[in-house]
């Protein structure tokens, strides 16, 4: 980014954007303006970034600006910022993420706990965890091994655990107490009418690809019809089971203004 950065010659903000494929990392973007993400640090960090860069483009000083980059770093609290996707406005549209800009907004959520200021910034999307219940798990062949500590975690904090036949056997072979459900091609009751029955109430399912006609398609399009919370990556999953395990110990979510961090 330095080096892009100081070839172009860009004074001010710069906003870039990478893309890594077998450890290859591409340019997609870089242009020389502010980001969405600007105001968003400027706010967690009180301070105005915008304006700083604007008198940087005109000549000044950073040092004659008093922007000290060691008052940024010593925080005692989290800010997350989470992309509105309304996908409840769109029945049948796979909920899986690419490089499109999709959001229709952005939220904040902040705590000096991480699990907390997570909690908050999914709350504010309409995005509630349960602190019980049942949670279904499907996931491709390559995050299997993966996903066995976030079950475990899942486990422990009261959830019984569901999943169709192969990650069933994977999770019970790992001394992960979990019950098997069938697939929706393997039959009924399936995995597919306990969703719209309203049994299940999360879902970790990180997708094979984006076939129309696979069960995951359909568990994610249901999920947002019946308003249940789906999981698509392991790392939002492991921040959700952070926040549910924060949730449960802290009964109250406490809020203050953004001035009072």
């Amino acid at each position: 980014t330095l080096k892009i950065a100081a070839a172009l010659k860009v004074r001010g903000l710069m906003n870039i954007q990478y893309a890594i494929k077998n450890s290859t990392v591409f340019v997609l973007e870089a242009n020389p303006r502010a980001s969405r993400t600007v105001p968003f640090v400027s706010k967690t960090i009180k301070v105005p970034l915008a304006k700083i860069a604007a008198r940087v483009m005109t000549g000044r000083k950073l040092k004659e600006l008093d922007f000290e980059k060691a008052d940024c770093l010593s925080l005692k609290y989290f800010s997350i910022k989470e992309a509105v996707l309304p996908f409840n406005r769109f029945p049948g549209f796979d909920t899986i993420l690419g490089p499109e800009m999709r959001s229709t907004g952005e939220v904040m959520g902040i705590d000096k706990s991480f699990g907390i200021a997570f909690a908050k910034s999914q709350i504010a999307t309409n995005q509630i965890f349960p602190t019980s219940g049942i949670a279904f798990i499907s996931v491709n062949d390559k995050d299997k091994d993966d996903i066995l500590e976030i079950a475990k975690n899942l486990h422990e904090l009261g959830f019984k655990i569901i999943a169709t036949r192969g990650t069933a056997d994977m999770l019970e072979k790992s001394g992960i107490a979990c019950d098997s459900v069938l697939k929706i091609s393997e039959g009924r009751p399936n995995v597919l009418d306990m969703v719209k029955n309203g049994e299940i109430d999360i879902i970790i399912n990180t997708p094979e690809g984006r076939n129309a006609r696979s069960d995951g398609y359909y568990l994610r399009t249901a999920a947002v019809m019946q308003n249940v919370p789906s999981v698509t990556t392991l790392s939002a999953a492991s921040a959700v089971v952070q926040g549910i395990k924060e949730l449960q110990s802290n009964k109250k979510i406490g809020v203050k203004s953004i001035q009072e961090y």
